[in-house]
């Protein structure tokens, strides 16, 4: 799963909850304005704020930053990164473009005037934005509202299925005036997210598009407002993105200090060896380690030795992420919750730390892992209140159980007591052992296939495997490349993927994106497991109607709950930190912002002496 669509969306869908920078407790009727957007109405920054305080204002512009994509791509074939068709290119949906307003690296819900000068609002029928005069897309031609209007509208019309659900409760965008837009609620939607959500959007020009099928993946760059452009690509291999000397917005406070570099350069590689290798020979700059093994083992490198590169944890605040084996429930043969948690049961996680990893990682037990989010013991009287209403259309376990967590081994191999469990879970589900085979009242072998396009995770999954087998189940592992994994993805067609989604640190609307009904029916989408629950979609929209912090985070925590009993993954681990070797030809602010690894748009190349 392309790390960059999601990073590429997080403005636009992950950014929850809604007041502005005034004060929230005026009439609801009343038209608020502010200059910023922040869930709960606690903006950090003042009005005449001059800098994100995680950048250095004064950092020289200049020099070049080589490094591997973030996404788990080894090729793309598209600069388009917000419609299905297609594997875009790093960077593509966000270093070009602008959007009315920009998120605050260091608030976990807050948004800052970029193209939009400021926001007027009712809370529960529109939000209006003002547009900057001086806004220019890269060709020198003016962002007006009717290119606004026309980025929702194509998005609404053509963008992916993982965008589409955010739209659904905008009715309609008006232009007012040549730099007044108005996005118009619907009726009867929960509307607190709506106005960021507007906000986040990436901006086109309208004009740009005329005889251009927006559905249709292309590598044709896509005209933005912002602050790089394509200088060039090679063959799905390479692409060069190069800052704009002629940006609009560079002077702007929420630009201050940040995209420093003249050029962003994303290598493509076949494997993360391969990266490493071009890493230590100088060919890279800059990379991200994925693996904690290689990260213990694979960097007695001489550049590392001397000095020449640098190799450092640094810390990550944003939530741990939602890695793990995703099991697709629109399989029958996994549409059985006792059948899924007996898969979880045979995941030995203790081991593979002990043995794979280096014992770096810890387990991870919940979707909203090292939030405050995650789930505890029994319910709260607040989550039961939102439970209670589905309690015959949930587990008992919801209710009358602590959160579910995976058991703990000794890390010796030797599982034997969640082994038994899982193969009771098996008999129950009417897989029964015959000739050492799990068959169903049918005769039908239950065969499972763990499907994979990266080669590291062979040495994790076949121990798994193994233990699959020693329950009677046909398990099995698929390697393909990467364009076949996004297609298999994108129609789900597969057993269980190994996938990993970035939480936002306060959860809203975007929920509907991973875990509603409606993304379950929907191909493209990011409901990998298939999940679909009543309880579910009215926690997800209990979560975006939220009026308060200790509310929002209840019905997060009441989700999280009942997708724990429901066993719709296999969770996997987490690290709180970000692995990175970069020469040591490059500066940083002294801060690092919690939820951003910071490196492309906060740091600097060293001028030379």
């Amino acid at each position: 799963m392309s790390h960059e669509s999601v990073r590429a969306l997080r403005t636009a869908v992950v950014l929850t909850a809604l007041s502005l920078g005034a004060a929230f407790s005026a009439a609801r009727a009343e038209v608020l304005v502010g200059y910023g957007l922040s869930s709960f109405g606690d903006l950090k920054y003042p009005t005449d704020f001059p800098h994100f305080d995680y950048v250095n204002p004064e950092a020289p512009k200049g020099g070049q930053m080589r490094t591997t994509p973030q996404s788990a791509l080894n090729a793309f074939d598209s600069l388009n990164a917000f419609i299905l068709q297609g594997d875009p290119a790093e960077g593509s949906g966000s270093l070009p473009f602008d959007s009315l307003m920009v998120s605050a690296d260091d608030e976990p819900d807050a948004m800052y005037g970029l193209v939009a000068e400021h926001a007027e609002y009712i809370p529960t029928r529109w939000v209006t934005f003002q547009l900057r005069p001086e806004a220019r897309f890269s060709d020198g031609t003016p962002v007006t509202a009717e290119d606004v209007k026309f980025s929702f509208d194509i998005l609404r019309e053509k963008g992916s299925p993982r965008i589409k659900p955010q739209l659904e409760g905008i009715a309609s965008v008006e232009v007012l005036a040549p730099l007044r837009v108005q996005y118009v609620f619907a009726e009867g939607v929960p509307t607190r997210d709506l106005p960021l959500v507007a906000a986040g959007l990436p901006i086109f020009s309208k004009a740009s598009w005329e005889g251009r099928d927006f559905a249709k993946s292309s590598l044709e760059p896509i005209l933005g407002s912002g602050p790089y452009v394509v200088e060039s690509t090679a063959a799905g291999r390479r692409i060069v993105w190069k800052r704009r000397e002629d940006y609009w917005a560079k002077d702007l406070p929420v630009n201050k200090g940040r995209w420093n570099f003249d050029r962003i350069v994303f290598e493509y590689f076949a494997d993360s060896a391969a990266g490493r290798q071009a890493l230590f020979s100088g060919e890279l700059d800059l990379r991200e380690e994925m693996s904690a093994s290689d990260w213990a083992t694979a960097y007695d490198a001489p550049p590392i030795r001397d000095g020449r590169v640098i190799r450092e944890a640094i810390p990550d605040g944003r939530p741990a992420g939602t890695q793990g084996y995703w099991l697709n429930m629109r399989r029958p043969h996994l549409a059985d919750a006792r059948v899924r948690e007996a898969l979880d049961l045979a995941f030995d996680f203790e081991w593979s730390n002990k043995t794979l990893f280096h014992e770096l990682y810890q387990r991870t037990t919940s979707f909203f892992q090292n939030s405050g989010l995650e789930a505890e013991g029994l319910p709260s009287p607040g989550e039961l209140a939102l439970l209670e209403p589905f309690r015959d259309q949930l587990p008992a376990a919801v209710f009358d159980e602590p959160a579910y967590v995976p058991p703990v081994t000794d890390g010796s191999g030797r599982n034997r007591e969640a082994m038994r469990r899982a193969g009771q879970l098996l008999d129950e589900a009417g897989w029964k052992v015959v000739n050492g085979k799990r068959l169903n009242a049918a005769g039908e072998p239950l065969k499972i296939e763990f499907l994979e396009d990266n080669p590291a995770f062979e040495r994790i999954t076949n121990p798994y495997i193994q233990n699959l087998r020693r329950l009677g189940i046909d398990a099995t592992l698929r390697q393909i490349d990467s364009p076949q994994m996004q297609l298999r993805l994108k129609s789900y067609d597969y057993d269980i993927v190994t996938a990993r989604f970035v939480m936002a640190p306060t959860p809203g609307v975007e929920m509907k994106v991973f875990f509603s009904s409606e993304a379950a029916a929907q191909d493209g989408g990011y409901n990998l497991s298939g999940f679909s629950s009543p309880a579910a979609d009215a926690l997800i929209k209990a979560i975006a109607e939220a009026e308060t912090r200790e509310a929002n985070a209840e019905a997060v925590r009441a989700l999280d709950r009942i997708l724990r009993a429901e066993h719709i993954w296999v969770p996997h681990w987490n690290k709180g930190s970000h692995t990175l070797a970069w020469w040591d030809r490059y500066d940083r602010p002294e801060i690092k912002p919690p939820y951003d690894r910071g490196v492309l748009t906060t740091w600097w190349a060293r001028p030379a002496p």
